[in-house]
């Protein structure tokens, strides 16, 4: 729910999907659609939106404007006159000075994908000037506030979103694919005894999105370089699925700033041959048909239970969490992970290091087999598997989860004063 001149108002999937109609003077000889007319189509049904939300003046009334810095269109079918087209908004990230709106074109009458656009958008002020997006536009489009008190570092040239709570040593949560901080929403509140750091990975979250610049090394670059700017000089690294690989990138140039090392749900292999194809073909739905591709083909596989009945609140977090992420990220996080070294001879050298690695019993992604064999292979590291749980023991057994990090900080000689 946003706030509007005192008076709370929802987004509703009528102000979202808007109906527009072809005409023959937006058409070419041969009576198609043509591509400049269908940008202004596609205009005209972010303004309808915004009129049947916020008003067609909520920029104008917060003293900026929306200057259009990125635009990229795929025509996938021809539209003709009397065409009805229904195009549907979403907001696919969110920054401080910008955000990237998807828009689809679907035939009405049956269902044709027509055209799918990205915009990125950066809100300035008269003199030109980069100035905040209004709260009202990412609230009334994500239907929920986007908080103006998100925390935001730049690193590397990219703003990171980040949660920080707490004093003591640090322990620096890192997500996994495509999901974000709040995936440490338990761990974060109820691990005390330490200066917990959960950051949104560039790409994921409230982070900045760009389009190039994806690799673990880019990864934990942005990590150590926002640890920097926090003055945190060493860690210990909490890594799930993705997260677990940039935490072995990490390790392998910053090993003197890590005093102790989870991993939850990864594994240290690279990808197969097999799996760099999937990666493409993932990036590739992902393009077409934004992070619905990504939600409807990953949401079945993360937890124990196959669908949203099974499942409850769970499911419906992490799917909205999926959904909001951008194609931008979603892109280079998994040609980061197609791409990523193997990490395997590095699992005897972290001898004399604290590790444990955290595994769900039900996991279809990252078996807990292969945690097995990857704790085998680790001098000293605990195993702890967690039974009727699937990928994201975070965000499934949030309790239990936090239960076993906390056993393990103590046996480590962290000083984990768990309050649950």
């Amino acid at each position: 729910m946003a706030h509007l001149a005192g008076r709370p108002y929802y987004a509703s999937m009528s102000a979202l999907e808007i109906d527009l109609t072809v005409y023959p003077d937006e058409c070419d000889a041969f009576g198609h659609l043509n591509q400049a007319s269908f940008l202004s189509l596609f205009e005209r049904a972010r303004w309808e939106m915004l009129a049947r939300g916020p008003g067609m003046d909520v920029f104008t009334r917060a003293g900026v404007w929306p200057a259009v810095r990125k635009t990229v269109i795929d025509y996938h079918a021809a539209a003709f006159p009397g065409d009805s087209l229904r195009f549907q908004q979403s907001l696919t990230h969110h920054g401080r000075t910008s955000f990237t709106m998807r828009q689809t074109a679907r035939r009405v009458r049956d269902d044709a994908l027509i055209a799918t656009a990205e915009f990125v958008f950066v809100c300035i002020d008269r003199q030109g000037k980069p100035v905040p997006v209004p709260p009202e536009v990412s609230g009334f489009m994500s239907g929920s506030p986007v908080s103006a008190e998100v925390r935001r570092v730049t690193v590397n040239g990219v703003a990171l979103a980040l949660d920080t709570v707490g004093e003591g040593p640090a322990l620096l949560f890192i997500h996994g694919y495509p999901l974000d901080r709040t995936m440490w929403r338990h761990q974060m509140d109820h691990l005390a005894g330490f200066q917990r750091i959960a950051p949104d990975l560039r790409g994921m979250g409230l982070s900045d999105a760009p389009d190039l610049g994806y690799s673990m090394t880019t990864y934990a670059d942005d990590l150590a370089a926002l640890l920097d700017t926090l003055g945190v000089g060493d860690v210990v690294l909490c890594g799930h699925s993705m997260g677990g690989y940039v935490a072995f990138e990490f390790v392998r140039r910053w090993r003197r700033r890590v005093r102790g090392l989870v991993l939850v749900d990864t594994r240290a292999e690279a990808d197969s041959p097999d799996g760099r194809k999937a990666r493409d073909a993932a990036a590739a739905a992902a393009r077409e048909r934004g992070a619905v591709a990504t939600a409807e083909a990953m949401l079945p596989k993360l937890f124990s239970g196959k669908d949203a009945a099974a499942v409850g609140t769970a499911w419906q977090r992490v799917e909205a969490t999926i959904r909001a992420t951008s194609v931008p990220g979603m892109a280079g996080a998994l040609a980061a992970m197609r791409d990523r070294p193997d990490s395997t001879a590095l699992l005897p050298q972290l001898a004399g290091l604290p590790v444990l690695v955290l595994v769900g019993e039900d996991d279809r992604l990252t078996p807990a087999d292969g945690a097995r064999a990857m704790a085998e292979m680790i001098p000293g590291a605990q195993l702890r598997v967690l039974p009727g749980v699937g990928h994201l023991p975070p965000v499934e057994a949030p309790a239990e989860t936090t239960r076993v990090l906390a056993e393990f900080l103590s046996a480590a000689g962290a000083p984990a004063d768990r309050r649950s």
